[in-house]
């Protein structure tokens, strides 16, 4: 294949699609909003699963490097009433299908696996137009531009790229999450460390939970998330984050056990807000020439399946297999691959909202409970996509 592929965004589903491309010697390229690749923090673990991210990533040709950046015992689980009490104690004894490996170290492994230069830094696009032709002119923040042959948006949520095949636009999900990190919490959260143990914590209760993990380096990164409206998130004033998150505890998990509402108030860094969106589950678009979407911006769903990077990465191997496959016929690889996305991401779009249903609604935690002992062909929740 001689076509130049242009890729919007350099998350995950985007630097797959790069490498399983390099691997075969078609030429592309990455524009990136971001200024470099340490320019900020990238989240916190992910679980890669045997059905999902690990194949994606071996048809990139990188299991060996993967499998290095595992953290041993990550996929331990607990499940926790409001008051503490221990539902469900499953200890990470190797066997699972979804080892768990630190986000940012994923996204250095592929980034390091391209060639120099793949990658365009600090160019935030501010429109994509068609110029016919299957071609698409990109213009960037910094007032240059570049005409693509064929462009992916691999640009999340808020896709430059998704108006040219669909005018849908994500929507509140329902549920808004405040995100806070406690460090070195062996030494200096001790009973915290305890709570959380060495891999997940769910702690839920109609309308609102507690979603925690260890990462590497004795963080726990948790999750607080109530079901709430969205201006919920806007009248917090974090300018005081003590006295913001002393009041949510207060008001929000009034009776709960201190040593989960520690995992709010007691965080070394400022709570941010997450409001939780997602396109419409089944979204799909007409094949438009020269133009197709991977990841969020073509399913962004809510976490609730733990699906949203493994789909991503799915999506960036199976479109570059596609492309390889029909190098002089880019349209019927686009249409290969998009008769296959849109089913693939609407079968976990619509498990992602039956299990936000489920985790949050009247009946909780017991259906959560029912998914970890097997009673349901469902794969369990995960907080960490």
């Amino acid at each position: 294949m001689t076509t130049p592929v242009t890729i919007i965004g350099a998350g995950l589903g985007g630097l797959v699609l790069a490498r399983v491309l390099a691997v075969h010697d078609v030429p592309v390229t990455i524009y990136e909003a971001e200024p470099s690749a340490d320019a900020r923090a990238q989240g916190g673990m992910l679980d890669i699963h045997e059905d999902g991210g690990q194949p994606a990533l071996a048809a990139a040709g990188l299991t060996e490097q993967f499998r290095a950046l595992i953290l041993e015992g990550a996929e331990a689980t607990r499940v926790l009433a409001p008051d503490g009490t221990v539902l469900l104690d499953e200890p990470d004894e190797g066997q699972g299908g979804r080892p768990e490996v630190q986000r940012a170290a994923l996204r250095r492994m592929l980034l390091d696996s391209l060639p120099a230069g793949t990658i365009r830094w600090g160019h935030k696009v501010r429109e994509v137009r068609s110029l016919g032709g299957g071609r698409h002119e990109v213009r960037f923040a910094d007032g240059t531009a570049a005409t693509a042959d064929l462009l992916v948006g691999a640009d999340g949520a808020w896709s430059h790229v998704r108006p040219l095949v669909s005018d849908a636009v994500p929507a509140y999900a329902g549920i808004s999450f405040l995100e806070t990190y406690l460090h070195d919490a062996d030494t200096r959260h001790p009973e915290g460390a305890q709570t959380v143990g060495g891999g997940a914590l769910f702690a839920l209760a109609p309308g609102r939970a507690i979603l925690a993990h260890r990462e590497s380096g004795a963080t726990l990164h948790t999750y607080v998330a109530l079901a709430e409206s969205q201006d919920w998130l806007d009248r917090i004033d974090l300018s005081d984050p003590v006295a913001a998150t002393k009041r949510i505890a207060a008001e929000e998990f009034d009776g709960w056990a201190p040593e989960l509402t520690a995992l709010l108030t007691d965080s070394d860094t400022t709570p941010v807000p997450r409001p939780i969106h997602a396109l419409p589950v089944g979204h799909r678009w007409d094949r438009v020439p020269g133009v197709t979407l991977l990841g969020d911006a073509a399913h962004l769903m809510s976490p609730f399946a733990g699906e949203g990077a493994n789909l991503a990465m799915v999506d960036g191997a199976e479109l570059g297999r596609a492309l390889v496959a029909h190098p002089d016929d880019v349209e019927a690889a686009l249409a290969e691959y998009e008769q296959a996305l849109f089913p693939r991401g609407a079968a976990s779009a619509a498990e992602a909202a039956r299990n936000q249903a489920m985790m949050f609604g009247d009946d909780t935690p017991r259906g959560l409970l029912a998914l970890m002992a097997g009673e349901d062909p469902t794969p369990s929740l995960d907080p960490r996509d």
